[in-house]
């Protein structure tokens, strides 16, 4: 009884947590992006999606570390840690902001589905190298597991992409 009183309290820790599809659209292995950064996951494991549509959500519950001046790439930051990188198209750092909208700033905490950036889709077709987004736990090695979806197709909030294992 006296353990329970005053004993030492475990830590209510999250051993694991879902990420969901930040866009609605194709899944690409990272293996097959045209960008050997991410195929050869220099900044990290995950998926990618080539989007359908111009939105791009917050895959989990999450605070915003970093949205790109050129507003291409949002880096966010979960309640388990994991640092999540979300870089919208490939090469769309040269089109410095045009056709991108950002709706969140750093340090804002955005809910799971949260519209974080839209974007003007056939723009990024004209001027960039491709839509293919890749979604990227950069602190991977922080996590016991991480598990990617095999399904092929993803919805918006939908669709749980990667499931980290903590560790």
């Amino acid at each position: 009884m006296f353990k329970k009183l005053f004993g030492k309290k475990e830590k209510n820790q999250i051993k694991e947590e879902v990420l969901a599809a930040p866009a609605t659209g194709k899944v690409v292995p990272l293996d097959q992006v045209p960008d050997p950064v991410f195929a050869e996951k220099m900044m990290g494991d995950g998926l990618a999606i080539d989007p359908s549509e111009g939105v791009i959500a917050a895959p989990a519950d999450a605070e915003v570390l970093q949205v790109f001046p050129t507003k291409h790439a949002v880096g966010l930051k979960t309640a388990t840690g994991a640092e999540i990188l979300i870089h919208i198209g490939l090469e769309t750092v040269s089109m410095n902001g045009e056709g991108f909208e950002t709706h969140v700033s750093a340090g804002d905490k955005v809910k799971k589905g949260q519209k974080l950036v839209s974007f003007d889709l056939n723009l990024i077709r004209e001027k960039a190298k491709s839509t293919i987004t890749p979604i990227i736990v950069t602190n991977g090695d922080s996590f016991e597991e991480l598990d990617k979806t095999s399904e092929t197709q993803a919805v918006l909030g939908e669709t749980n992409l990667i499931t980290l294992k903590v560790k």
